[in-house]
């Protein structure tokens, strides 16, 4: 690197950090973007893309050592041997859980983009209104109109496959062709809107090409073959990911400068200029201390690295991290509940099929308190659920002839319904630095505290109860409840302790994701978040990273940013 300093500097290159990436090097900023793990570049760095299970030395199975050494990983649904080389091992990065809590990370160029679920819905005016309206967390200093034309313009360049439904509780988007219903899953469809006048059931929204338009080929990507390999990195760049979209972009622009190995260990706050002035860093292979320095710095390390680093960021002005007069951040910490699911059997259709492994489920959009409180719980919950045939192994069947008839034949349809539950943030979930542990780059290891509480076990008792009732209703039978007793952190969707607000008193971030007391530093992943809604929050993230790209651009070449 010929320079330290740059007009912008951009901390983690996932779904949030490529976004801003893009947006700042469009604009014509000298941006330099931090990645704390190694480098992977597109289709290049995809070891498994294209393998078979019998071409892996463990068949695409986890070793029995590593299941040992690295149990937190293990329960994520998407680590695989196929996948493994994407994912945190818990003995490389141990973190303190002060309460169980199961953080899954992907520390590489593209972060998680490369391993998320590609799950994709707009919040709704009910979403922002919510902690105003039911007198939780403190008031969004937005509303969904604010946040709308950013959603649209960033729906176009990633790829939204959905229909068009015109619902006040998920508001349409900018959709490609959305995939297609069962037809178990269409009769479903048709029981509940018979049996319920407030519950909508739709396809799935998900940032899958299904129809590529120019601006996706533009990028060298194409169409989603439903292989449902996606954790692999995608061969087809089939689905959206920084990798094979936000960043390559950003470098066709010649403004971006992209230094992997870089594990960031605080912002530097000058006290004589009263201001952030740049970043320090530690190389993750020399462990060579380093500062770079920049007008504006976006922090897009994930939600609890994000916190990390603005704690460990102190100063003779901000002994308590940066920004942190009113001591609120690391407070506030939520997260999804995705505890509860159900099971069930379907008689009939015994004559259909499907084709290929479609990439989302069957959704249904919160109904509980949406307009008002109704419940004797704060929010709700998402509902996904999805039907399909048991593999063609039939165990009791003879051998010979018999046995090779029995087994080409699919076996009976079966039914699957979970819950995405919003949690209610509170003070006492919170992350902290440890004050006797720091990992191998001298960085205090984060101290985690996140819990359950009365509330998220009402809503699965209700998602348990109402779903066993829509299931019925549905002409469903042998319906199973169960609770995976899964610890907080595994749902990946951890956001909060760097919230927005109103009022620097109650809140980290204004109106666009800018810190009350550092008025140069963004914060726009997962940390920004005031509440959680129910729906999947990445398409939110990109959406208010754009919208903040373009306001500081501005706020700087107006000099309200020195």
């Amino acid at each position: 690197m010929k320079s330290n300093e740059f007009d912008a500097i951009v901390i983690g290159s996932g779904i949030s950090g490529g976004w801003a990436a893009k947006e700042l090097c469009e604009k014509g900023m000298k941006t330099l973007v931090l990645e704390r793990g190694r480098d992977v570049e597109h289709l290049k760095d995809y070891p498994t893309m294209t393998a078979a299970p019998w071409e892996m030395p463990h068949r695409n199975q986890i070793p029995r050592a590593d299941k040992i050494e690295n149990p937190v990983v293990n329960r994520c649904y998407a680590y695989k041997e196929d996948t493994a080389h994407f994912f945190v091992k818990d003995i490389e990065h141990p973190y303190v859980q002060e309460k169980p809590f199961d953080w899954v990370r992907g520390y590489q160029v593209g972060g998680k983009s490369l391993i998320w679920a590609r799950q994709t819905q707009r919040w709704s005016k009910y979403d922002f209104e919510g902690p105003a309206r039911d007198g939780f967390a403190v008031d969004w200093p937005i509303r969904y109109d604010d946040v709308a034309p950013w959603y649209s313009y960033v729906e176009k360049f990633v790829g939204i496959s959905g229909s068009y439904e015109g619902l006040e509780t998920l508001p349409d988007g900018e959709f490609l062709k959305a995939w297609e219903m069962n037809c178990v899953e269409k009769e479903i469809q048709k029981r509940i809107k018979e049996s319920y006048s407030d519950r909508d059931v739709i396809i799935g929204r998900c940032a899958h090409l299904t129809e590529p338009k120019e601006v996706h080929l533009a990028q060298g990507r194409g169409q989603c073959m439903a292989r449902n390999q996606c954790y692999r990195g995608c061969p087809f760049g089939g689905y959206f990911s920084s990798n094979s979209s936000t960043l390559p972009h950003a470098a066709k622009t010649g403004n971006l400068t992209l230094r992997p190995d870089s594990v960031v260990q605080s912002l530097i706050y000058d006290d004589q200029k009263e201001k952030v002035t740049g970043v320090r860093i530690v190389d993750r292979v020399t462990k060579e201390s380093m500062e770079y320095f920049a007008k504006i710095i976006f922090v897009n390390a994930a939600a609890l690295n994000s916190n990390l680093i603005l704690l460990n960021s102190t100063s003779k002005r901000f002994p308590n991290g940066l920004g942190n007069d009113a001591g609120i951040l690391g407070k506030y910490i939520a997260f999804h509940n995705y505890r509860g699911s159900l099971n069930a059997s379907f008689e009939g259709f015994n004559d259909e099929y499907y084709f290929g492994r479609r990439p989302t489920a069957v959704m249904m959009p919160n109904f509980r308190n949406v307009k008002k409180q109704e419940m004797d719980f704060l929010r709700g919950y998402m509902t996904f659920y999805s039907a399909g045939r048991a593999g063609f192994g039939h165990a009791d069947a003879p051998f010979g002839p018999e046995f090779k008839s029995e087994n080409s034949k699919p076996g009976p349809w079966s039914v699957y319904m979970m819950m995405q539950g919003e949690t209610i943030p509170k003070e006492s979930n919170q992350v902290t630095l440890s004050s006797t542990a720091q990992d191998e780059w001298g960085i205090p290891l984060l101290q985690i505290s996140v819990d359950y509480d009365e509330n998220d076990e009402k809503i699965l008792r209700d998602f348990h109860e109402q779903g066993e009732e829509m299931l019925i209703k549905a002409g469903c039978t042998n319906i199973r409840k169960s609770d995976s007793k899964q610890s907080p952190g595994l749902d990946i969707h951890e956001m909060g302790g760097v919230r927005m607000g109103r009022d620097p008193k109650t809140s980290l971030l204004n109106a666009f994701n800018q810190m009350h007391l550092a008025p140069n530093v963004f914060v726009t992943d997962g940390a920004c978040m005031t509440s959680t809604g129910t729906q999947n929050p990445s398409i939110t993230y990109m959406a208010l990273t754009a919208r903040a790209v373009d306001y500081a651009v501005k706020e700087l070449k107006r000099a309200n940013i020195k």
